[in-house]
């Protein structure tokens, strides 16, 4: 059980922030637990909730996107509230771009790997978390539409049979309910290719699944993709598609601006 602690402390240290399932599916491609239902409960969450609260690992390090919390951004004061809005002010990037673009991902927990990525481009994130309601499809296709211009969306999710059906499913409503829109929709992982390619542990795929009928080979959950290369797969796809000279013009715009609120924020000084 030591070997384990220290090989879970290892894989935790590689990355700046992973979830207990990645971290698992790190551990089995390592060789140090095996692909079993029991090794990750009762092995692999039971020493990582050890291991925080004894502190050999940082809270921070793993994440729970499952679970959060509303709270409206609430300022002390004028002078507070300028100076964030300084020092976080951002230019929308995809105003002067040539398409729009979206990452949709299967996992909730998921997210907080994937956000690193679309936070830094200004992509939005849409998490479907399974099959998503109809009036979630609804709101993203009036955003697609209203864009004017092409749309690629990309899409994470396992390679099981609901998970292949929830991409299919996705576009289908989405292209009915934006008809108009230049849309282009690809899975960018889990797909077969990848599970050679990245030699992706598989599960033997569940014949009570409703959808199982026609599907061929094992399945995969997005989660054993190892979370830098999932990262580098989102940044790849979001990149294509910025005309870069248009986005450094952008942010020395930005970066001026930024610049003026700060001499605003200056002036105000003797009056706030």
């Amino acid at each position: 059980m030591a070997a384990i602690r220290d090989a879970l402390e290892e894989i935790v240290d590689e990355y700046t922030s992973l979830t207990v399932r990645q971290c698992f599916y790190q551990a089995v491609g390592r060789g140090v637990v095996d692909k079993t239902e029991q090794e990750y409960k009762g092995t692999v969450c039971r020493l990582l909730a050890d291991m925080r609260r004894d502190g050999t690992i940082p809270y921070h390090k793993l994440s729970d996107n499952t679970r959060w919390q509303r709270k409206p951004t609430t300022f002390s004061g004028l002078e507070q509230m300028l100076e964030n809005t300084q020092r976080t002010y951002r230019r929308a990037i995809w105003d002067e771009q040539p398409a729009y673009v979206e990452i949709w991902l299967e996992k909730d927990a998921l997210a907080g790997v994937l956000w690193e990525v679309t936070r830094k481009w200004d992509v939005p994130l849409m998490v479907t978390r399974g099959y998503p309601s109809i009036s979630y499809l609804h709101e993203a296709a009036e955003a697609i539409a209203a864009q004017g211009k092409p749309a690629f969306l990309y899409y994470f999710g396992d390679r099981d049979p609901s998970g292949v059906d929830i991409d299919r499913c996705v576009e289908k409503q989405i292209r009915e309910m934006a008809p108009d829109a230049d849309l282009h929709f690809e899975r960018v992982g889990v797909t077969e290719a990848q599970i050679a390619e990245l030699s992706l542990p598989t599960r033997p795929t569940k014949k009570t699944d409703s959808r199982s009928k026609g599907f061929e080979g094992e399945s995969v959950e997005v989660d054993a993709i190892d979370p830098e290369t999932l990262c580098q797969i989102c940044d790849d796809c979001i990149r294509r598609h910025i005309d870069f000279d248009s986005y450094y013009r952008m942010r020395e715009v930005e970066n001026a601006e930024r610049d003026t609120l700060a001499t605003l924020i200056s002036n105000m000084g003797g009056e706030l």
